[in-house]
């Protein structure tokens, strides 16, 4: 392990059945004025609503609500949050709800005190938070985007069919407490869960493949991979396996709470593909990773081959006997894409609402990073997108 790193995580974890009945007295460690932050009409008819604000009743919390935050939350839904978090004097916000949830509870919270256009600050200059910012906490409702244990946002602007994120340093964007009861994901659709799962299994992809040293990293990548799909394959037959659904909650929370970034430069061009992708779609953000990792993995194979085939060995227990190193490789990413299938993933971006003429507008909007095996030109990421439809 070669890489110098710092590692800080200061969100509180209240994991398993009953855990939201731990918020009453964590909610006394902060404001009076709370900013109740959620997404739809699901967290009502399934009680979790009602069981979060009983908890703030009897913490004696003032309460304004924040509804609709939508898959991939916009510019002018964080605008409209501003506002109204504002005129509350909001102290406090809790966000219940899934990662998308979670992102714009981030967003708002660094947002309230700042004076400048938090897209122009956070989403297109990348800049950290020099304001006060407003503490965060979670009740988790969807897994999948680690949101509930890092400092990232992603935001969307639909005027210029962009979608941008970015892992904050700011330990202040922390949720300071998470409530992870995995009870609480029975309920979602099919569709939604196998979309969270591709997206916790995609965060580790990213980190994994990534340098050349022996890294400390890359065993515990490889740990969290093997249960993503011990757990994915019950859950997908029965979706009520509480055991099944619970490991891939704290699944999740691991693949990105950047314990396995440490050490590594991280590659993160799946996402910035798929966030394009997204950009011009609104398409579920794991099914814009699942259809154009596929085509991206083949691209890179051959500048990183000793990992992708120590990927197909321990992840996928690919059978080297008697093959190159070149097929081993190609081997493990089949063996992703049968596994893809058994889940019912999105294929390619075609069934997602892209085609070709959205291309340039997705190039466009792919940030190009380099901490991968291959740094991308736009030629490249054209290629792949086109492979992907």
């Amino acid at each position: 392990m070669l890489g110098n790193f710092t590692y800080e995580n200061p969100t509180k974890v209240f994991f398993g059945r009953g855990a939201v009945e731990n918020l009453k007295e964590e909610l006394t460690r902060y404001g009076k004025r709370v900013m109740l932050v959620y997404c739809g009409g699901s967290v009502k008819k399934n009680g979790i609503y009602d069981a979060v604000r009983e908890q703030l009743a009897a913490a004696g919390k003032e309460v304004a609500e924040i509804a609709g935050i939508m898959p991939n939350p916009t510019i002018q839904k964080l605008r409209e949050g501003i506002t109204l978090a504002r005129a509350h004097r909001a102290d406090f916000i809790l966000a219940v709800g899934g990662g998308s949830c979670i992102d714009y509870a981030k967003a708002l919270a660094m947002s309230i005190h700042e004076e400048e256009d938090p897209w122009e600050k956070y989403f297109v200059r990348f800049e950290e938070p020099a304001c006060e910012v407003v503490p965060v906490g979670c009740v988790l409702t969807m897994v999948g985007t680690g949101s509930e244990m890092n400092a990232g946002s992603v935001i969307s602007d639909p005027e210029k069919k962009e979608k941008r994120g970015k892992a904050f340093a700011d330990a202040r964007l922390f949720p300071r407490f998470a409530i992870m009861d995995p009870a609480y994901t029975m309920t979602l659709p099919r569709y939604q869960m196998v979309s969270g799962i591709y997206d916790m299994f995609n965060h580790i992809c990213e980190q994994y493949f990534s340098g050349i040293d022996d890294n400390t990293s890359d065993y515990l990548a490889e740990g969290l991979l093997r249960s993503v799909l011990h757990a994915s394959r019950i859950a997908v037959r029965n979706p009520q396996d509480y055991e099944a659904r619970s490991n891939l909650m704290w699944d999740a929370t691991w693949a990105l709470n950047t314990l396995i970034a440490k050490g590594k430069t991280t590659d993160w061009m799946v996402h910035m593909l798929g966030q394009a992708v997204g950009g011009v779609t609104n398409a579920a953000h794991g099914m814009t990773l699942a259809a154009v990792s596929p085509a991206y993995y083949r691209h890179i194979l051959p500048y990183g081959l000793p990992k992708f085939k120590r990927f197909a060995e321990a992840v996928w227990d690919v059978d080297p006997t008697g093959k190159s190193d070149r097929k081993i490789a190609e081997e493990g990413l089949q063996a992703m894409e049968t596994w893809m299938d058994e889940l019912g993933l999105a294929k390619n971006l075609t069934e997602l609402g892209a085609s070709e003429d959205m291309i340039p507008d997705m190039v466009r909007g792919t940030l190009i990073l380099d901490g991968g095996y291959k740094v991308l030109d736009a030629k490249e990421i054209a290629e792949i997108f086109r492979e992907s439809l």
